[in-house]
């Protein structure tokens, strides 16, 4: 007997051939009260959906940094580095004003550095994992601790943008590389849903 007919979107478990649908373990935050938790809470969800994307590609050949969608040279890998320059820029550089919070991947003279520098090196897939945490873990204490969502920076895009800016850009940005997530994995192993 098949198995039941499930949606694109469900979650797996990996556990299981051909995955069955188990339970979300995003999007179960609030839906009325604090906006700053809500804004929170949307931002990890998007952060843990990132990280579920690449999940179990570790190994041999890293298909983490395979460019799956020729000729783009986006990659799984690609955009964990591309999302760590973006959390350092937005919280670390133009909120907090620190100085040691330049991008790691891109710069003036190599602006795709952060795709086009995602090798399969393990070793370049542990480094970029754990920059990515310590800009997420900034962020996040940053946002927690600020006084309030109006604490802002000075962008030379943008201009003058507030920390609950800043939180909305954030959910968009990772949203919108999720999208690009979800082809890239498919393209790797045929995994979707996640």
């Amino acid at each position: 007997m098949s198995p039941p007919p499930r949606r694109r979107a469900d979650v797996l478990d990996e556990d299981e051939p051909g995955g069955t649908a188990v339970p979300d373990p995003r999007f179960s935050g609030p839906a009325t009260g604090d906006e700053r938790q809500m804004l929170a809470t949307f931002l990890a969800d998007q952060r843990t959906t990132l990280v579920l994307k690449c999940a179990g590609l570790e190994g041999e050949g890293e298909p983490i940094a395979r460019r799956a969608a020729e000729p783009s040279t986006l990659s799984l890998l690609g955009l964990v580095r591309h999302l760590t320059d973006v959390e350092r820029h937005w919280f670390g550089q133009v909120l907090a004003g620190r100085d040691d919070a330049g991008a790691l991947y891109s710069s003036a003279d190599d602006p795709d550095g952060d795709f086009d520098g995602a090798t399969p090196d393990p070793s370049a897939v542990t480094d970029a994992w754990k920059a990515w945490h310590e800009a997420v873990d900034f962020a996040e204490r940053y946002a927690a601790e600020a006084p309030d969502l109006d604490v802002s920076g000075h962008d030379s895009w943008r201009g003058h943008v507030s920390l609950r800016w800043v939180l909305i850009h954030m959910i968009e940005e990772y949203a919108r590389h999720n999208g690009h997530a979800d082809i890239l994995r498919e393209r790797i192993d045929g995994t979707r849903g996640l």
